[in-house]
C-alpha cells in the first residue's frame, strides 16, 4: 500500500510539473495505452473492459479537440482528424471491432511520434 502511495505522489508531481508539451505527450501515451487495453478486452471478449477503455480514449481525444487553438489554420486539420478518430472509436465500441481499434492505434502512434519530433525541434531551437 505504501508503495502505491509513493507512486501516486510521483505521478501527480510529474503531471503537476510537466510543460504543456509534455502533458500533450502524456495524453497521447495514455490514449495509446487505453487503446491497447481495449484491443485486449475485445480479444478476451470482455465487453466491459473494451468499452471502458474505448471511452477513456474518446475522453482524451475530446480533450485534444476542445483545446484546439482555432487562431491557427492547422487547427481545422486537427479537428477533422479528431472527429474521424471519434467516429471510428464509436464504431469500434458499438461493434467491439479489433481492426478499427488497431487503425485508431496506428493514427495515435503517428500523432504521438510527430509530437515528439515537434518537441525535439522546439528544444533544439531554444
Amino acid at each position: 500500500m505504501l508503495a502505491n502511495q509513493g507512486y501516486a505522489a510521483y505521478a501527480n508531481n510529474k503531471v503537476a510539473t510537466a510543460s504543456p508539451g509534455e502533458l500533450t505527450l502524456m495524453l497521447y501515451e495514455g490514449a495509446i495505452k487505453f487503446c491497447n487495453i481495449a484491443i485486449v478486452g475485445v480479444e478476451e471478449k470482455n465487453i466491459q473492459k473494451a468499452h471502458t477503455n474505448i471511452i477513456k480514449v474518446e475522453n482524451i481525444i475530446e480533450e485534444f479537440q476542445s483545446t484546439l487553438n482555432h487562431n491557427y489554420p492547422v487547427a481545422k486539420d486537427f479537428d477533422a482528424v479528431y472527429t474521424y478518430l471519434m467516429d471510428r472509436l464509436r464504431e469500434a465500441n458499438f461493434k467491439k471491432d479489433k481492426e478499427i481499434l488497431e487503425e485508431v492505434l496506428k493514427h495515435l502512434r503517428t500523432m504521438r511520434d510527430t509530437w515528439k519530433e515537434v518537441m525535439q525541434l522546439a528544444r533544439a531551437q531554444q
